[in-house]
């Protein structure tokens, strides 16, 4: 006959594990990058100079850090896969500048990196300094450029719930994720599954439009590591401008330069 103590420590003992497995899996958080322009001359809020940015990315490479593509974040978020390389880490960049053809895509060869491009098909081909749809389809056919959605226009959502009436906002909303999703798809004949919120801005209405568009996840700008802690359509990342040294580069990749928690954000309020 077992003796109940010997029954209660084995209680223990799988509890324990359990909980530990229960930590591991939500306790992983990964640094998800955002860029916008590269340019070597004109410094902006939202520039970065070509050569700070390969600096960057050989810092990454130095130490131990795997840049891993999107879509295998996305999947371990999602809790559909378990692993992850050691020092995983995401780059993307924003809105379709030429400065993704121009300077970064020489970058992402150089080192072999994934990107993920969040585009707007409203300035593709159009904009000024706007990457064309060949030059998209090119760094698509490298295999290191995945593309994902930006919104149409890349539209202010808080002014624009402002100034229009509930049926025009509605309206807008639904061509901004709805089109934007559609024109990608039949351009570059891909699924669009992730979104990125311009200026970072998300509510739940727009949460809920997102899924109901069928976005499976959408990002922000709340510098913080992405984690299975948030919910899918409010996964967080750190805007990188020139601005920013290195040490304050290495602070955001190890995780410590997180802001306070955004608990909007959080998959459990």
């Amino acid at each position: 006959m077992h003796h109940p103590g010997h029954f209660l420590s084995k209680l223990f003992i799988l509890f324990f594990i359990s909980c530990k497995i229960a930590v591991a899996s939500t306790s992983v958080s990964v640094p998800i990058l955002v860029y916008h322009v590269l340019n070597p001359s004109i410094p902006s809020s939202m520039t970065i100079t070509p050569e700070r940015f390969e600096t960057q990315v050989k810092w990454l490479k130095d130490n131990g850090y795997t840049v891993i593509p999107l879509k295998q974040l996305v999947s371990y978020l999602q809790g559909k896969n378990d692993s992850l390389p050691a020092k995983p880490i995401v780059i993307t960049a924003d809105d379709g500048w030429e400065s993704d053809y121009t300077y970064m895509y020489p970058i992402a060869r150089k080192y072999n990196i994934p990107i993920t491009l969040f585009l707007y098909p409203g300035t593709i081909s159009e904009g000024k300094h706007a990457l064309t749809w060949d030059q998209v389809k090119e760094l698509m056919k490298t295999g290191l450029f995945d593309v994902q959605a930006h919104t149409y226009t890349h539209p202010n959502f808080k002014q624009e719930k402002k100034h229009l009436s509930d049926v025009a906002y509605e309206k807008t909303v639904h061509r901004e994720l709805v089109d934007s999703k559609k024109v990608l798809e039949n351009k570059l004949n891909i699924k669009i599954d992730f979104l990125a919120w311009p200026f970072g801005i998300y509510d739940s209405y727009l949460e809920q439009q997102a899924a109901k568009a069928g976005y499976i996840m959408a990002f922000t700008i709340d510098y913080r590591n992405a984690s299975r802690i948030y919910r899918p359509m409010a996964e967080p990342r750190y805007m990188i401008v020139d601005s920013e040294n290195m040490a304050t580069f290495a602070s955001i990749v190890k995780g410590k330069a997180q802001g306070s928690v955004d608990k909007r954000a959080l998959a459990i309020n």
